[in-house]
């Protein structure tokens, strides 16, 4: 349950993801009032009147002043001429503004989903913190209670602490990035990583990306970028890799999600007996979902892949 600060927002969701919600809701309501106010009210009886109004006057000024000069005939030809000529002038530019209102709106209406769907994902980025500090709570009360000196524990306990602080940084750092319409929201804190990873490692990373979004529920979403998140860390600390390829395919109703490394591999006895904690929290993220969990080792190359049904 994310509770709410005292400030009224949700105190799980960082400052920064607040303040872009009050920002993009405040872009939304005032260029849907304005295309309200514009549109629906001025525009639209201006439309209506124009073409009335432009009869109406070249009926008085041709039967008060012209009446000698020109025919009755005559004056009837010109009649739908001058509202042409009226139309062209004034109605074009009016339906020009309807078209530009309308794409203000859309893209107003654009930025709002996409904040929606980064609050959605914030909510259960707060959800999987909060987990990972319950388990770390958890290891600590143990090594309390046991007075275990057991210095693989407390390894172990420091690798929690090293990981979901860089879980709390990333999910933090990709909120900050103000939301982008045209991209896949939920992707940018994988994004976000990889151009971190870039800046700080001589690693290259490719990315093919074609699981269409509609096909993830907000939970999957967050698991599958757990995961990934978690094989682009393990990469970072433990496999010395120069290049990184994140690919996904889709087959039926099902998907694969593939990060392959050239590094140094991995030891198969430590991802069976469970000791590498970041392996074992991705089988778990995995099993949790129903998805199958792969990891090996071919042509040089370690390739963990995670799968969906038929794929």
């Amino acid at each position: 349950m994310v509770a709410a600060g005292r400030d009224g927002s949700k105190s799980g969701l960082p400052q920064a993801a607040v303040l872009s919600a009050s920002v993009y809701d405040e872009r939304y309501t005032t260029a849907r009032e304005g295309t309200a106010r514009m549109t629906y009210k001025q525009i639209k009886w201006l439309i209506l009147t124009i073409p009335t109004l432009t009869i109406g006057v070249w009926e008085y000024v041709r039967h008060e002043f012209l009446l000698p000069y020109i025919s009755m005939e005559l004056g009837n030809w010109l009649a739908p001429v001058f509202v042409l000529i009226v139309s062209l002038l004034f109605l074009t530019q009016l339906f020009t503004m309807i078209e530009h209102n309308q794409e203000e709106l859309n893209r107003a209406k654009a930025l709002h989903a996409v904040l929606e769907e980064r609050e959605k994902i914030a909510r259960e980025l707060h959800d999987g913190i909060a987990q990972s500090l319950f388990f770390l709570n958890a290891q600590l009360t143990n090594l309390e209670k046991n007075k275990s000196s057991d210095g693989g524990a407390l390894q172990k306990l420091k690798e929690s602490v090293h990981r979901t602080n860089d879980y709390v940084r990333q999910a933090i750092a990709s909120l900050r990035h103000a939301a982008d319409a045209g991209s896949i929201p939920w992707l940018q804190s994988v994004d976000s990583l990889i151009a971190e990873l870039r800046h700080e490692t001589r690693m290259n990373f490719e990315t093919t990306w074609s699981i269409p979004e509609a096909a993830l529920s907000s939970k999957e979403k967050v698991e599958l970028l757990a995961i990934i998140r978690e094989a682009l860390l393990n990469i970072h600390k433990h496999a010395d890799a120069e290049h990184v390829r994140l690919e996904t395919m889709t087959a039926g109703s099902g998907w694969t999600c593939r990060i392959v490394d050239d590094g140094k591999g991995f030891n198969p006895e430590e991802v069976s007996d469970g000791r590498r904690y970041g392996l074992k929290m991705m089988q778990d993220r995995a099993r949790m979902m129903s998805w199958r969990f792969d990891i090996s080792r071919t042509g040089g190359e370690t390739i963990v892949e995670v799968r969906k049904g038929e794929s």
